[in-house]
């Protein structure tokens, strides 16, 4: 009987520790399976639907801007020239004390459907992007609103039109993709695999009725939606938040659409060094905490197996170097199975280049969670900007 075994097994020592370090990599790997499944795969064979019922509702988009004079140089005119028929753009300039107030109304005069809603700085009343936005939504002459920021481009006309068309009697919020453009570096390529990680669990959620955040960067809700929440009045002491708590508060399981469409994709530059990058994800971790329970599980559970799965390796590697090819083989089949579903979602969001990386990748963001997601709970949150 024992001569019928491989001979690798026949060293292997089984007990107690070995067993169960055993079943904690099987249990992780099932339920990282469960999630590339049942949740990613959808995503990543969803359908494009051409919207082509020609009805073209009057839209808003609304930006806030604070010192962005060369990022609204650069960008602002491939937004206000958008394909569309019926929209105008807000832009709050929020008390920049650079050139941008000048440069806006140098625009104004070639592009009427431009409305600036200028802030002026008060020491007893500071503002923040909350109380920008807030401002140009009053403003606002239509009740559908699209949101990007200064430092974002469209990836094209359409992008306007495709946005809009997701709205209807019942959409009420519609997420848009925002990803960073590709430049050389290590900091671009953890931030591109950041971003897409981010969209895979966003529209995946969505597009299980569950959706529960967005991003500011490309992103769109109604006045009525908006004023039916209080606007951003419960997480208003925090200086993120404006995308992805408003949507994890506002969002039903029938008042929410997706765009994927590559044409209607809004992209941005990533931070160039280590500092800024950190100060940034700092930030925007810090909303988390914040989210209902419902969604803090479905993010836990699999950030909690990614990392079961590879201290279990590690683990039983350590205990015993003979169970060497157990591993490999348990580690073969999550990777093909992860490189296959993540291939398909990241062909969607035009990053399917990452899927080269996705080794060192996925392991690094499983310390990038762990690393943020700590310091996210203890962060404080003061500046408005």
């Amino acid at each position: 009987m024992l001569q019928s075994l491989p001979l690798c097994f026949m060293n292997i020592s089984f007990n107690y520790i070995n067993i169960s370090v055993l079943v904690v990599l099987l249990l992780s790997v099932c339920i990282l399976l469960f999630y590339y499944f049942h949740y990613f795969l959808k995503l990543g064979t969803y359908k494009i639907k051409t919207d082509s019922s020609g009805l073209q509702l009057p839209i808003s988009v609304v930006i806030a801007a604070r010192n962005e004079y060369t990022n609204l140089e650069k960008n602002l005119k491939s937004i206000l020239e958008q394909d569309y028929p019926n929209f105008e753009v807000i832009v709050v300039n929020d008390c920049s004390w650079d050139e941008s107030q000048k440069l806006l109304e140098y625009y104004q005069e070639v592009y009427p459907h431009l409305r600036i809603c200028e802030l002026k700085e008060q020491e007893k009343y500071p503002t923040g992007k909350k109380f920008a936005l807030t401002m140009g939504i009053k403003a606002a002459l239509y009740s559908n609103l699209i949101f990007t920021d200064a430092d974002c481009k469209p990836a094209s006309n359409q992008w306007l039109a495709l946005m809009a068309s997701k709205y209807n009697t019942e959409n009420q919020l519609v997420l848009g993709f925002s990803p960073y453009a590709f430049q050389s570096g290590f900091i671009n390529l953890i931030a591109r695999f950041e971003s897409a990680i981010t969209a895979m669990f966003y529209f995946s959620a969505a597009i299980h009725k569950n959706a529960f955040m967005g991003v500011g960067r490309n992103l769109g809700y109604t006045k009525e939606l908006f004023f039916k929440q209080k606007g951003f009045a419960w997480h208003q002491h925090l200086i993120s938040g404006d995308d992805d708590l408003f949507v994890n508060r506002a969002a039903t399981p029938t008042n929410v659409a997706i765009q994927i469409d590559s044409a209607s994709f809004m992209y941005t530059e990533s931070k160039k060094n280590f500092s800024d990058w950190y100060s940034q994800k700092t930030r925007h971790n810090a909303t988390g905490k914040f989210y209902k329970s419902s969604h803090k599980a479905f993010l836990g559970v699999f950030y909690a197996a990614n990392l079961l799965f590879y201290v279990s390796i590690i683990a039983l590697l350590i205990v015993d170097l003979n169970l060497w090819q157990i591993v490999l083989g348990v580690y073969l089949v999550k990777l093909i199975c992860q490189c296959v579903v993540y291939f398909l979602v990241f062909k969607k969001l035009k990053y399917q280049n990452l899927i080269w990386f996705i080794i060192i990748l996925d392991f690094l963001f499983v310390i990038y969670i762990y690393v943020f997601g700590t310091i996210g709970l203890f962060a404080k949150q003061r500046k408005m900007w």
